[in-house]
């Protein structure tokens, strides 16, 4: 029953991966990003595909393997376990590849140079529309759109 429930809490873990933009990875705190300025052109509703790491599959395939297991005598016990487990891996790649699917947007760009550009992000807490001002951060290979300031900066002033 211990690795039933490790499995299942094993699978329930792996759904719980974000690309979230608004979630900053602990390796970009503090880290220079690059910020561009642009206009949202168009914005799609996209759905990014679940991913398969593996671990789904491996859960299932102990919790399956430990249920099969339990049935009839050692004989049957053996046989039910396998094909419990083969059963449980199939269903807990199923399970992950579900759970970390998201909701996303495409979300395209016009940059000043009248480059264009396109970033698939997942649904956060800004919505976007053509024409709204936007900046492109960029921190270790990743993009992420978000609003772009109403406030203009203000010019340095020399020390006195």
């Amino acid at each position: 029953m211990k690795n039933l429930i490790g499995a299942a809490l094993l699978v329930a873990l792996t759904a719980c991966t974000t690309t979230s933009p608004d979630v900053i990875k602990r390796g970009d705190a503090q880290r220079l990003s690059s910020v561009q300025d642009a206009v949202v052109i168009n914005v799609r509703p996209v759905t990014v595909d679940g991913s398969q790491s593996g671990i789904g599959g491996a859960a299932g395939a102990v919790a399956g393997g430990v249920a099969g297991s339990t049935v009839g005598g050692r004989r049957e016990g053996l046989v039910v376990g396998v094909l419990g487990a083969v059963a449980g891996a199939v269903v807990g790649n199923v399970i992950e590849r579900g759970a970390t699917r998201e909701q996303a947007f495409e979300i395209m760009v016009q940059l000043r140079n009248g480059e264009r550009r396109a970033i698939v992000q997942a649904q956060g807490n800004e919505s976007f529309r053509p024409g709204d001002q936007v900046v492109l951060v960029s921190t270790g290979g990743t993009t992420r759109v978000t609003r772009a300031q109403s406030v203009q900066p203000q010019a340095l002033q020399p020390r006195s």
